[in-house]
């Protein structure tokens, strides 16, 4: 024999279901309002690539590029803000981007482009002066590309200051990249 099953029991049970289905959906709405009311305020660190390097998004000017030196770790940032300093010091009107995850200043002008570049590696901090062949004394580090000269900044080691200014007035005069 078939069960009846009254029309208002069958309503009573629509009931509950659609009161389940509703109660499961909205828990995780709930979870959900509630953590991002927890997050407000709070600025995401950038993520940090091989070898500690800040994954930063392309931007020109000069917000992209210290928000990549705040997060550079540990000693490097304060390096990082040091070099920087010494930058915008030495070239009045310096112009600042960050492409390839890596901070550039270069020049406007006849002679436009980026003269030098920055990248973070594990135990050093990676100068790139993009026409540094032309520059005098030579920057000590050798590249593949024949007008690359480099300068590694190492934690232990202190930065000439007087010789980096002079490279980097020197390299902002020559043609960009």
């Amino acid at each position: 024999m078939r069960k009846m099953v009254s029309k208002k029991s069958a309503k009573v049970a629509q009931r509950s279901a659609a009161k389940q289905v509703a109660a499961t959906t909205a828990r995780p709405r709930r979870a959900a309002a509630a953590s991002a009311k927890a997050d407000a305020g709070k600025v995401a660190k950038p993520k940090l690539l091989a070898g500690g390097n800040p994954q930063i998004a392309k931007g020109y000017g000069d917000e992209p590029v210290q928000a990549y030196l705040a997060a550079m770790p540990g000693w490097k940032s304060d390096v990082g803000r040091r070099i920087d300093a010494l930058i915008v010091r030495t070239v009045p009107g310096v112009r600042k981007a960050v492409k390839w995850n890596s901070p550039l200043y270069g020049v406007a002008g006849p002679k436009a482009g980026w003269f030098l570049g920055i990248h973070c590696f594990t135990r050093y901090i990676k100068v790139a002066f993009f026409r540094g062949a032309s520059l005098r004394p030579l920057p000590p580090g050798a590249s593949k590309q024949k007008d690359v000269r480099y300068l590694d900044i190492r934690e232990k080691h202190r930065l000439d200051e007087s010789q980096f200014v002079d490279w980097v007035k020197q390299a902002s005069r020559l043609p960009g990249e």
